[in-house]
């Protein structure tokens, strides 16, 4: 692991995501590339030239020493940090900037959907998680420690998720001691027997030639595959849950919805997301 996005409002949120991420660094000797939006009125868009280079030149200004007061941490004492100011609204420049960094791991403070002011609300999570081609990590508190010595990794086993799965545990077995592939077994037409779930797994194993030294599988029951992988990490005393997310857009996601979003919003344990 060698770079670590940070999207940051100044909020506490995105103070908890900051000091995740300066754990991390300093566990893998990673460089922080710290972003802030910079929420432009749309009044600038209105006025002439000179005017709009003068009202952006001096919000740049107060950011600046904004973003310079938010990063004087004593934690973030000899780690590499690189502040960048990006003059856009739309969070889908979070993703653009991680790929353009070539970086491994985002790093999101979020308040779920309890909170609507700041920039980083449970709604713009969600389109980072939505957007990013780059593993996805949510925090909602200060962090007590960063090893995660318990991931649970929500998984449907089957074959178009055998290359999400191996990215997801090449980081996640980076980032922690133990990790479970687990199984969600809902009601109705998506009821699998015992059997029938041996067999999807025992197939899944084969096509993806994972080493199962590298990870537990478990089963759940529950009637919601969000409510099925939190009641299993409280059960189990995980440290942080993961998912694999489609990535849906559009109308599909309007009337489809979004397993990993739901958990996202609710989790208060750490999530990671990662796009299938």
């Amino acid at each position: 692991m060698k770079k670590i996005i940070i999207p940051v409002d100044f909020s506490q949120h995105s103070e908890y995501a900051l000091e995740t991420g300066a754990a991390l660094a300093k566990q893998h000797n990673a460089e922080l590339i710290v972003m802030h939006m910079l929420e432009l009125s749309e009044s600038i868009f209105s006025t002439s030239g000179s005017e709009k280079n003068e009202e952006t030149a001096f919000m740049l200004m107060v950011t600046n020493k904004e973003f310079e007061k938010f990063l004087d941490k004593p934690y973030l004492e000899d780690i590499s940090v690189t502040p960048v100011i990006k003059h856009h609204k739309v969070l889908k420049e979070v993703s653009d900037v991680a790929s353009h960094e070539k970086a491994d791991l985002i790093i999101m403070g979020s308040r779920g959907h309890s909170d609507h002011d700041g920039v980083f609300t449970g709604s713009n999570t969600e389109k980072v998680v939505r957007y990013s081609d780059t593993p996805v990590l949510v925090v909602k508190s200060k962090p007590s420690s960063v090893n995660f010595k318990n991931v649970v990794l929500s998984c449907d086993f089957n074959e178009e998720s055998i290359a999400a799965v191996k990215n997801a545990l090449e980081t996640l077995n980076e980032l922690s001691e133990k990790v479970t592939l687990l199984h969600i077994n809902l009601p109705n037409l998506s009821f699998l027997s015992t059997d029938e779930i041996n067999e999807k797994v025992e197939d899944f194993l084969k096509l993806s030639k994972l080493d199962t030294k590298n990870f537990d599988i478990a089963f759940a029951s529950d009637h919601m595959v969000e409510d099925g992988v939190l009641n299993y990490a409280k059960r189990e005393g995980a440290d942080a849950v993961s998912i694999i997310t489609h990535g849906r857009t559009g109308l599909s996601h309007f009337f489809g919805g979004s397993i990993s979003e739901d958990l996202v919003n609710h989790s208060k344990l750490p999530v990671i997301t990662f796009k299938l």
